[in-house]
């Protein structure tokens, strides 16, 4: 009885022993097996030498925050600086206008008397400008066109002159063969100009 068990166990050993060699060599004869997920892989296809795309790609560096906020803070600070010169600009520009406004207002409230003593120094006599207190009134208007004309106020030329409209005021025409056509041919009241800006047009009398 012991031997035909024995012989029932040897028999069943080798018939798993069997079965084991027969998966083994199914196995092998199927090759290797791939990984789920690897299959189509393109380095099989990739030729010899050459590198996948993208294999090697190097990241992309992004800017830090420090950096973004220190071009902001300088973009913002070119700006205001900008603005601040134009200010600048514009303000000066105002300034001088308004301080030449200022300007030719008082020379046209000076100028009346300018007129008046040249009429007064006209009318003296040669006699009389041997007086003291006529050659006093007589330096003193010298003085006065000296400061306006350090000031930037000028008188306009005009005898003598072709007559120009810009700085003449014609207030009478003559013929007279002595002068040329258009001339200016006597200065009846005088012009000034304070720097480029013209503040009183002379009065002129034009010939022909």
């Amino acid at each position: 009885m012991a031997e035909e068990m024995k012989e029932e166990v040897k028999e069943e050993t080798q018939e798993t022993v069997r079965k084991e060699t027969q998966e083994n060599a199914a196995e092998e004869s199927a090759g290797p097996i791939t990984p789920p997920g690897e299959e189509g892989s393109d380095e099989a296809d990739t030729p010899p030498g050459e590198v996948k795309k993208g294999l090697f790609k190097k990241k992309e560096k992004k800017k830090d925050k420090k950096d973004e906020q220190i071009e902001d803070l300088t973009d913002r600070l070119k700006r205001q600086m900008a603005e601040f010169e134009n200010f600048r600009k514009r303000t000066e520009k105002e300034k001088t206008q308004m301080y030449d406004m200022g300007a030719k207002g008082i020379v046209e409230k000076i100028l009346p008397v300018i007129d008046n003593f040249e009429r007064g120094l006209y009318a003296a006599s040669d006699e009389q400008k041997e007086d003291p207190f006529v050659d006093g009134m007589n330096k003193i208007y010298k003085q006065m066109m000296t400061v306006l004309e350090e000031a930037g106020v000028k008188p306009i030329e005009a005898k003598g002159q072709e007559f120009n409209p810009d700085f003449h005021n014609a207030v009478m025409h003559i013929e007279d063969e002595a002068f040329g056509e258009n001339i200016v041919a006597e200065e009846l009241q005088k012009g000034y100009m304070y720097r480029d800006t013209v503040v009183r047009h002379s009065m002129v009398k034009v010939a022909n």
